[in-house]
């Protein structure tokens, strides 16, 4: 069972309730706040997963991805994109450029904690998304995995953990325009992996 269905199931067990998340209707706002990943580097903004998530949910998704973005970067620009948006539920999509360049695990978990508090208190929900481990042995094997920061930041935070969509994608040479983002093929492998986690959460359906 991945991490974060079993953060949820043990969450919902304590609370006496079986029930998934409420489903988001068509035209609610949702933030995807992440890096290169999000911002569609290398295919067209049409073709960007979050665009395509739009297109699958009739949700207004906000693409809040900048190429080259940190977890502390979005952190700074998260304040903004609350205000402006007001979004009922924020895609967290961060942490690859922080592996990128070796920052300190303790400031990544720090950073994304401090953007699910903010998030919570602006009203909104949050997913995560866990960017796969900079790794040649799993890029090779085509086995690339989440480390498992994200499921700690999402077990003391309790929110849902989608780890193996973005690996599942970047595992695949035919799926990636370059080694670290997926090209438009890889783009709708991913939004099809990010609707079927949501839904099995309960906010796609």
């Amino acid at each position: 069972m991945p991490y974060w269905l079993l953060c949820l199931a043990l969450l919902l067990t304590g609370c006496g309730e079986t029930e998934k998340f409420p489903a988001l209707p068509p035209g609610s706002v949702v933030l995807a706040l992440g890096d290169s990943l999000t911002a569609g580097a290398g295919v067209t903004p049409e073709q960007a997963w979050p665009k395509l998530l739009a297109e699958k949910t009739g949700w207004q998704v906000i693409n809040g991805g900048v190429s080259g973005n940190t977890s502390g970067d979005a952190l700074a620009r998260l304040p903004d994109l609350l205000d402006e948006h007001r979004p009922v539920l924020v895609i967290l999509t961060l942490g690859g450029n922080d592996m990128l360049r070796n920052l300190q695990v303790q400031e990544i978990e720090s950073n994304l904690a401090k953007m699910i508090v903010q998030c919570k208190a602006a009203g909104a929900q949050v997913v995560m998304l866990a960017t796969p481990e900079p790794s040649l042995a799993g890029a090779v094997l085509r086995n690339l995995s989440a480390p498992e920061f994200y499921g700690r930041v999402a077990g003391s935070h309790q929110v849902p953990l989608v780890e193996d969509a973005i690996a599942d994608v970047l595992s695949d040479p035919l799926l990636k325009g370059d080694q670290v983002h997926p090209n438009a093929a890889g783009h709708a492998r991913l939004v099809a992996n990010i609707f079927e986690a949501l839904r099995d959460i309960g906010y796609a359906n």
